[in-house]
């Protein structure tokens, strides 16, 4: 059954489309992971346009963090002035990956350079992950307490502590410099833009390394801020690039609230580690195949 894609100007298999969201979505179930990473690459690989793909995926991002975020709130989980903080400098990355999409796309350069970046942090995020499954599964994490990914949490830099502006986040139980929170969302904005993503592979490393917050607090932080990156990306790529397919968004959408539904249902059946390094195959697959 085909159905066309009015921004996309294609015909696409609306089952295949839902087959893609629901996949990505068991994913975003099983191991909390927004899927926009692996998701834009597949929707290029079946020959929707990168520059379509890319400001597409950030509806359902959009949608899967305020669900999540909503899940993390009733917890307590959610350090509401560090997403503030990090929202200012990822709206500002926002407004500028916006412009040098429009840019890069006038020049005839955004196809490359959206492929370039994938390939870039695909290969970084599987290497990763695939180290990150194979450690966990040959050392028993419980005697790694102080440790995350298997890797000693360092200390925090002298020059991070001496930074100025430094405000009090309660939740997360840190006294630091605004100036980090910013600089953080403002790099992760700028890749919600460029790529199509949440920014989340490279904001939870960050959090928890650079800013050093409690890890009970950092994905549902994560996703709030991912809220408005998205929902400024999304609006910015509609008005000014007019490459937000609507059909498109709305099928993925629920493609992937029934992959994340289920993905809900089988995580207490799957053992993390081995769905770690599954995930980590995949995203080493698409990257190849972005390669090639």
């Amino acid at each position: 059954m085909q159905i066309y894609l009015p921004i996309a100007e294609m015909s696409v298999n609306i089952f295949l489309i839902l087959g893609m969201g629901s996949a990505v979505g068991v994913l975003s179930g099983l191991l909390g992971v927004g899927g926009g990473f692996l998701m834009t690459p597949l929707l290029i690989f079946i020959g929707i346009p990168p520059t379509v793909a890319v400001s597409t995926e950030a509806n359902q991002i959009l949608a899967n963090s305020v669900s999540g975020v909503l899940a993390h709130w009733r917890r307590g989980n959610v350090d509401l002035r560090m997403g503030s903080i990090l929202s200012i400098g990822g709206f500002l990355g926002s407004v500028v990956g916006v412009i040098i999409f429009q840019l890069l796309r006038q020049n005839g350069q955004i196809e490359l350079v959206i492929s370039l970046c994938y390939v870039f942090f695909l290969g970084i995020i599987g290497c990763f992950m695939g180290y990150e499954s194979i450690n966990s599964i040959v050392n028993n994490r419980s005697n790694n307490k102080n440790r995350i990914w298997g890797i000693k949490k360092p200390s925090r830099q002298k020059w991070i502590r001496n930074l100025p502006l430094k405000i009090r986040f309660r939740e997360s139980k840190l006294y630091i410099s605004a100036i980090l929170p910013i600089s953080i969302g403002f790099i992760v904005g700028i890749l919600a833009a460029i790529m199509g993503v949440g920014g989340g592979f490279v904001m939870i490393p960050a959090m928890i390394y650079l800013l050093r917050m409690p890890t009970n607090v950092v994905v549902g932080t994560s996703l709030f801020n991912i809220i408005f990156v998205t929902a400024n990306t999304t609006f910015l790529q509609a008005t000014i690039n007019q490459t937000v397919d609507i059909v498109l968004a709305v099928l993925l959408l629920i493609g992937g609230v029934i992959g994340a539904q289920i993905g809900a249902r089988l995580i207490t059946k799957i053992q993390n580690e081995y769905l770690r390094g599954f995930l980590a195959i995949i995203v080493l697959i698409v990257c190849a195949k972005l390669l090639a």
